[in-house]
């Protein structure tokens, strides 16, 4: 007979903390993100296209400027207009192997993220 008492009294202990454990979850629910910090790819991509200049002088064309956020390495990809991704302008309807372009990046310049300290 007590065995009885503890079990159900174990078993109300057992409902009620998962019933506050859901009510909580319903009150303040977890905020869900984009990007997390553990994305394969650690990398910054900045909005919009911009002119992109290849430090030797060899290139300046427009595309999008990604950041490594890992070496702090800054890499531009060429769209070649003012499109976010590469389009093949010479496209023709009667082509049968029709592949999507691929941009090559070009090495632009490095952040020295060790050098962002607080003293």
């Amino acid at each position: 007979m007590k065995l009885e008492y503890l079990s159900k009294a174990a078993l109300i202990v057992i409902v009620a903390l998962l019933a506050m454990h859901i009510f909580h979850e319903f009150r303040a629910p977890r905020t869900a993100y984009a990007q997390s910090s553990g994305s394969p790819y650690p990398v910054y991509i900045e909005p919009g296209v911009t002119m992109l200049r290849a430090p030797d002088g060899s290139r300046q064309v427009l595309g999008k400027v990604v950041v490594d956020l890992t070496n702090g390495k800054i890499w531009g990809f060429p769209t070649d207009t003012a499109s976010p991704y590469p389009i093949d302008t010479t496209y023709r309807v009667s082509t049968s192997n029709v592949e999507p372009p691929v941009s090559t990046p070009i090495f632009l310049g490095k952040f020295d993220f060790s050098k962002m300290t607080t003293n």
